[in-house]
């Protein structure tokens, strides 16, 4: 599969909402589905890096994207049902969902773990996808085929001393992939886990300041698998959590 090469025209007529598109990996994505035929929705907590985005996709003369200004540590049930609508409303459906946004919330010993960034931790990279996620089923239930991706960890994997609270999100979000992709078997809704691994970016930068980033892969390098699981040659893949830098 590393040697997946997507059609120029993968994602053409097709609608994908990607969170935390104002950076990093979720950058990267938009801007990479965008390029290959799809309307991308991009949803961040802050507008310039939405906007900037918008501009660059723009400018490249691919498909015209939509903005959803949206901070998912402050976002309510309403907040996630409105959205749905609004999708539904502009575009007929859904054909694509990216969970992109996190946070990393610090690391420390597990007797320091501080209550609010669990919480706050727990609520961007756990609930807040799971309440997108169910408001979207049934605009994404529109599309012929539709491909819900979350973002998983190795630390979702296995364990990691320091890293408590982003550790158990990423658990967590590994077990709300396979319920849902379970419960969603043989329908035209897939759910899958991407790991993006070791990459340079912000977050990475925080947990390894010390790192030489000139030696990690870049957002762009991932982009392969990304493409793969959005668009319809994977259509029969269901409740897998891929490695976008596999060993």
């Amino acid at each position: 599969m590393k040697s997946y090469q997507a059609p120029a025209n993968l994602l053409t007529d097709k609608v994908i909402l990607v969170t935390g598109a104002g950076d990093g990996i979720g950058k990267e994505a938009a801007l990479t589905f965008a390029r290959h035929g799809a309307t991308v929705i991009l949803l961040g907590k802050t507008t310039d890096k939405l906007t900037a985005v918008y501009d660059e996709i723009c400018a490249s003369q691919w498909p015209e994207p939509a903005i959803v200004p949206l901070d998912l540590k402050g976002a309510s049930q309403k907040h996630y049902q409105d959205l749905a609508a609004t999708i539904l409303a502009e575009f007929g459906r859904l054909d694509g969902l990216l969970h992109n946004a996190g946070i990393l919330g610090g690391l420390a010993p597990f007797e320091h773990i501080k209550a609010d960034i669990w919480q706050d931790v727990l609520q961007v990279n756990l609930t807040g996808p799971m309440l997108m996620t169910q408001a979207l089923m049934p605009v994404l239930r529109k599309a012929a085929h539709s491909s819900i991706v979350f973002t998983s960890s190795g630390v979702g994997r296995q364990g990691r001393a320091y890293w408590g609270s982003y550790a158990v999100s990423k658990f967590a979000t590994e077990g709300l992939m396979q319920t849902l992709a379970d419960e969603y078997a043989g329908s035209s809704i897939r759910v899958n886990c991407i790991n993006p691994g070791a990459t340079r970016t912000s977050m990475r930068a925080r947990a390894y300041p010390a790192e030489n980033a000139q030696k990690l892969k870049t957002p762009a390098d991932l982009m392969w698998l990304y493409l793969y699981l959005m668009g319809d040659d994977s259509i029969n893949i269901n409740g897998q959590s891929l490695d976008a830098q596999p060993k």
